[in-house]
């Protein structure tokens, strides 16, 4: 009898321990399935705002949010291969692209900047201060002075392209020449600028932000050409079984709210606004 109880009472506790055994192993594993992927541009990035406002989200939410910062290129790649569950990039004919193959569910205007073209002070082409950027463009490859391009088919890559080939330029045939392309992203970009004294494109957010600035300056802007539009999209869950849907429409329904877009419109550096908000009103 005594035996009997004795492995009865064991084996009660053996359940209780066995019990809490799979409930410490539930915790952590329930935990940290709380966070989606998002893909994302390196501006959002390398300008400071996605260290800005995700804090403020997890605090809300307890959605932990991983960022990739990579050109929207190889992130809209990302995306389509089911790699994040939030896609957030600045080229939105790619963008709609990306939704009328199925891989998006439905993209959402967050906010805009506008790009710049950068140069150094001794200005070569005779641009700065310029507000035509396709005529600054045909006065650099008229000069045959140095132009740094990315080269990645990031947002900022694909904008450059559309504008020569509005100045009716193909600078892929002086590759190597005064046109030097990077492979990079923005900031190795304009680092491999300052250093050859080459006028570059960049968006104003990363161009405030970066710190290299040497000598350089801001040669042309102002042009309704040069307008930088930012879009997100939840990654298809009906293509990709493992997008996080449910907790990526919740991240996007912030962005698109009347706090996510005060707080994109607060971000500042050196008191200069680096994006500005203009999603619809839910």
């Amino acid at each position: 009898m005594k035996r009997r109880y004795f492995l009865s009472a064991l084996g009660a506790a053996f359940a209780v321990m066995a019990a809490q055994f799979a409930g410490t192993l539930q915790g952590p594993a329930e935990a940290a399935d709380q966070f989606i992927i998002v893909q994302s541009t390196t501006s959002t990035q390398n300008s400071g705002l996605l260290d800005y406002i995700l804090p403020k989200f997890t605090e809300k939410s307890g959605i932990e949010v991983r960022v990739v910062a990579v050109g929207t290129g190889q992130a809209i790649k990302n995306a389509a291969n089911g790699d994040g569950d939030v896609l957030l990039v600045h080229a939105k004919p790619a963008e709609e692209k990306f939704v009328a193959n199925g891989d998006g569910v439905k993209r959402f205007d967050l906010m805009y900047n506008d790009f710049v073209i950068v140069g150094p002070e001794s200005d070569p082409a005779g641009i700065v201060g310029s507000s035509d950027v396709v005529n600054a463009l045909k006065k650099i490859a008229a000069a045959k002075a140095p132009f740094a391009s990315r080269g990645d088919d990031s947002g900022t890559h694909k904008k450059e392209k559309a504008l020569w080939k509005e100045a009716g330029i193909d600078p892929a045939a002086a590759s190597g020449a005064w046109y030097r392309e990077t492979g990079s992203g923005m900031g190795a970009t304009l680092n491999a600028a300052v250093g050859m004294d080459a006028y570059t494109l960049t968006d104003r957010a990363t161009w405030i932000s970066f710190k290299n600035k040497a000598s350089f300056e801001i040669a042309v802007q102002g042009d309704d050409k040069l307008f930088n539009q930012y879009g997100v999209i939840l990654v298809n869950p009906k293509k990709h079984e493992n997008v996080k849907a449910e907790a990526g429409q919740a991240f996007i329904d912030w962005l698109l709210s009347e706090e996510g877009q005060a707080l994109i419109a607060s971000y500042k550096v050196d008191g200069q606004q680096l994006f500005f908000p203009n999603a619809e009103k839910m």
